[in-house]
C-alpha cells in the first residue's frame, strides 16, 4: 500500500491532480502542507493535514511544515463570511514559535532522506518591496483566474479587501519558493484549500515551466453537518495550558459511536488489521466503549504523554466513581489534575494549622455555599463530606491533618459538586 492508497483507504483524500498517483509510484516525493499562526496553539482541526503529512514521511516521502509568518499576517478568506481581525505582528510572531515547536513534535526531523523541514513563508517576503512583489508575482496571475476561485466568488456580496484578495498569489508565491528551494512538487491541505493550493500549480507551470502537483482531504464533520473539533468550551487545542489533557483525553473518550471508524482512519496510526479488531469488538459491548478508550489512549499520548493520559485515565476514574481509597491514593500530580477540573478554592495555610470549622470553611473561607445557614442544612441532610468521609457533625473543625500531599482537601456538597481547597 502506497501514500495514495492509504489516504484512499482512510477517506482523506477529497481531490488531487491527476498525475499525482502516477509521480507517487515513481518514486519519493517532497510535499508541504502551510500552517498559519492566527492563534498561540494548533487545534483538533489542525491534526488532520498534519496527519497527512506524518503518512507521508512514514511511506518514505519527505514532509515540509511551513509555518505562515507571512500569510499570517494577511487572513485567508477560504471558508470565511467576514474578514478576518488581522493580530499584531508582535503576536503573530510569538504564535509562529508555538506553531512551529508544535509541528515539531509531530514529524521526524534526522531519518535520511524522508527527514521533516521546518519553513517559515515570511522569509520569503521579509526583503521584498511592495513593487517588487507586484511586479514579480502579481504580474503572472490574471484577476480572471483569481476571481474564478470559490474563496473569492463566496465573499463578493459580503466584501473581499485587496488584502485577503492577494492571499492567492502569496500561496501560490509560497509553492514556487518551496519548489525551487526543496523540490517540492505536492502541496496538500484541507478541501477548502483547494483554489490556494491549485493557484500554487499554476505559478509553478507558469513562471517556472514545471509541474507540480496538489492535494486535498475532506473536512471533518459530524453526523449533523457541523465542524468536528470543537467542544462545548471552543476549539480543542493542543496545548496542554489552553485545553488541559484530561479535557483532551475526556474529548475523545466522548466520541460519539457513529464516528469512530472515521475517527480512528484519520487520527490513529494502527493498522487497517488493527482498527477492524478495535471496531470489531466495541460493536458486541458498545456500552464497554473500547472504541472510545483505544482512540483516546493514542491520541492523548501521542499529542501530550504517556504519563499525562495515565493521569487523565486516573482522575477521570476518580471524579466518576472513585471513594475514599481512590482519593487517598492519587498522587500529588493527578490531585493537581483534579483540582483543575473541579471548582477550585485556595485558603491560607495559617487557617488550617489553626484549625477552621467546617461550617466557617464553606461559607467564609470559600464560596463553596452561600450562607452558614445553607451549610448547615447541607451537614443535616448529609450531603458534606471531606475527604470522601461524610460530615455528621457541624461543630467539625478541618486542620493540617486532613491535607493531602499538605496542599489539597476535596470537599463535596451533594454526589455532583465536588470542590478542591489548596493552601497557599
Amino acid at each position: 500500500m502506497n501514500f495514495i492508497e492509504e489516504l484512499r483507504w482512510r477517506g482523506l483524500i477529497q481531490d488531487m491532480t491527476p498525475e499525482l498517483e502516477e509521480a507517487v509510484k515513481n518514486g519519493k516525493l517532497t510535499a508541504y502542507i502551510g500552517f498559519d499562526p492566527t492563534a498561540e496553539s494548533l487545534h483538533i482541526g489542525n491534526m488532520v493535514p498534519i496527519m497527512l503529512l506524518v503518512h507521508l514521511q512514514r511511506h518514505g516521502h519527505k514532509p515540509i511544515a511551513l509555518v505562515g509568518g507571512a500569510t499570517g499576517r494577511i487572513g485567508d478568506p477560504s471558508g470565511k463570511d467576514a474578514e478576518r481581525q488581522l493580530l499584531s505582528l508582535e503576536i503573530l510572531d510569538k504564535n509562529a514559535e508555538k506553531v512551529a515547536t508544535q509541528l515539531k513534535s509531530f514529524l521526524d526531523f534526522d531519518c535520511g532522506d524522508a527527514s521533516a523541514q521546518m519553513a517559515n513563508n515570511y522569509d520569503f517576503y521579509k526583503d521584498m518591496g511592495a513593487l517588487e512583489f507586484l511586479r514579480d508575482v502579481g504580474k503572472h496571475m490574471t484577476v480572471n483566474y483569481l476571481m474564478s476561485k470559490d474563496s473569492v466568488k463566496n465573499r463578493l456580496e459580503s466584501g473581499l479587501s485587496f488584502t485577503e484578495f492577494s492571499y492567492q498569489l502569496i500561496q501560490g508565491y509560497d509553492f514556487k519558493c518551496l519548489y525551487e528551494q526543496y523540490n517540492c512538487t505536492l502541496q496538500m491541505g484541507g478541501s477548502d484549500q483547494w483554489g490556494n493550493i491549485t493557484a500554487g500549480v499554476e505559478f509553478i507551470r507558469r513562471m517556472l515551466g514545471k509541474k507540480a502537483h496538489a492535494l486535498t482531504t475532506p473536512l471533518l464533520t459530524k453526523p449533523d453537518g457541523k465542524k468536528y473539533g470543537k467542544s462545548e468550551g471552543g476549539n480543542v487545542w493542543l496545548d496542554a495550558t489552553m485545553t488541559s489533557p484530561y479535557q483532551f483525553y475526556q474529548f475523545w473518550l466522548n466520541s460519539d459511536d457513529a464516528m469512530l471508524d472515521r475517527l480512528f482512519k484519520t487520527f490513529s496510526l494502527k493498522t487497517q488489521a488493527e482498527i477492524e479488531a478495535i471496531l470489531a469488538e466495541h460493536s458486541q459491548d458498545p456500552g464497554r466503549r473500547v472504541g472510545q478508550k483505544a482512540l483516546a489512549e493514542e491520541i492523548t499520548t501521542r499529542v501530550h504523554s504517556r504519563e499525562a493520559y495515565e493521569s487523565a485515565v486516573q482522575a477521570s476514574e476518580f471524579l466518576f466513581r472513585g471513594k475514599r481509597d481512590a482519593l487517598l491514593a492519587l498522587s500529588e500530580e493527578n490531585l493537581e489534575v483534579v483540582s483543575r477540573e473541579t471548582t477550585h478554592f485556595t485558603v491560607p495555610k495559617s487557617d488550617l494549622e489553626a484549625g477552621i470549622g467546617i461550617i466557617s470553611l464553606m461559607a467564609d473561607a470559600t464560596q463553596i455555599v452561600k450562607s452558614r445557614g445553607e451549610a448547615q442544612r447541607a451537614i443535616k441532610n448529609n450531603a458534606v463530606s471531606v475527604n470522601k468521609e461524610k460530615v455528621t457533625d457541624k461543630e467539625m473543625t478541618v486542620n493540617a491533618s486532613h491535607l493531602l500531599h499538605d496542599r489539597f482537601i476535596m470537599v463535596e456538597n451533594g454526589k455532583k459538586n465536588k470542590f478542591m481547597i489548596e493552601v497557599n
